[in-house]
Formats: structure tokens, C-alpha cells, sequence
């Protein structure tokens, strides 16, 4: 590696191989992070966070260094399959809860992009509005209005 600075401590195995081979791949791309940026469109800070893992990357951001290291199909279906085990592993941080605050049934994750949509705890479903009822009623009678008085004006 180039200067990169050293992994967290504690990190699961998966989590560091995986940012180790993204840093290969930055790294053999020659690019600095600026031009990973403007190359992926994911900012310089945020290769920053994904390359220190600090903050995992989303798929696409993986697929787009993919693309720019020139990754053969083979070994671009490796590397998102090393970004799913990785995205198993990936150390979850703990939501501080404010005193008085109930937990409820989210996981502090609702807001994050980079949490998969399979993780993402499911919202409530709230029942219709009565409101789209009376506006499908309201244009039913007046398709049914429309359609009398052209048969009277028919003939």
C-alpha cells in the first residue's frame, strides 16, 4: 500500500480484505483520489471514507472502480461478491439514544444509503386515504355524466 493509513482496529477480516483490494485497485489505477472522484462520480471525501472504512461503499461505487481499473467480468463478479461478504461483516455503529427517546422498531440505519434495502427495517403500512377514494368516485360520475349526455345529444 501508499501511505495509506492503517485499518481500525478490530475490523473483521472480511471488511479489511475487502478495503485492502479496493486500495490495490486505486492504487494500480495511478489515479489520485480527486480523479477516482471525477472518473466514478463519488467525491475525493468519499473515497476517503470508503478506502480508510471509515463508511462502507455502495455497490456502484465498487462497480464504477471496477470499471476504471479495467477488472475483466470474472474478476469484477469477485470483487462484488468480496463487497457482499464484506457488507455482512461491516461493523454496525451503536445510535445513541436520547434520554425519553423510545427505540421503536428502527435500527439507526433507516437514513444510511449504504445499508442494503434487504436490511432496512420495513416501514408501516398506513391504510388508503379515504381522499384518493372520493377523487376515483368523483371521476367516475363524471365519466358516467359525459357519457349520458352524449348519448342524449346523439340522438
Amino acid at each position: 500500500m501508499s501511505g495509506w493509513q492503517p485499518l481500525p482496529d478490530g475490523l473483521p477480516p472480511e471488511v479489511r480484505h475487502f478495503v485492502t483490494r479496493l486500495r490495490d485497485l486505486k492504487d494500480a489505477t495511478g489515479l489520485s483520489l480527486a480523479a477516482l472522484g471525477a472518473r466514478t462520480a463519488y467525491s475525493k471525501s468519499s473515497w476517503q471514507r470508503y478506502l480508510n472504512a471509515v463508511q462502507p461503499p455502495p455497490r456502484q461505487a465498487v462497480a464504477a472502480l471496477a470499471r476504471v481499473a479495467g477488472l475483466d467480468a470474472p474478476d469484477s463478479e469477485r470483487l462484488a461478491v468480496r463487497w457482499e461478504v464484506a457488507m455482512e461483516a461491516w461493523p454496525r455503529p451503536e445510535r445513541q439514544q436520547p434520554e425519553g427517546e423510545d427505540v421503536g422498531p428502527g435500527t439507526g440505519y433507516e437514513d444510511d444509503p449504504t445499508v442494503p434495502w434487504w436490511e432496512r427495517p420495513e416501514e408501516p403500512r398506513r391504510p388508503p386515504s379515504g381522499r384518493l377514494l372520493l377523487w376515483a368516485v368523483l371521476l367516475l360520475l363524471a365519466l358516467l355524466l359525459t357519457a349520458v349526455v352524449g348519448a342524449f345529444a346523439a340522438g
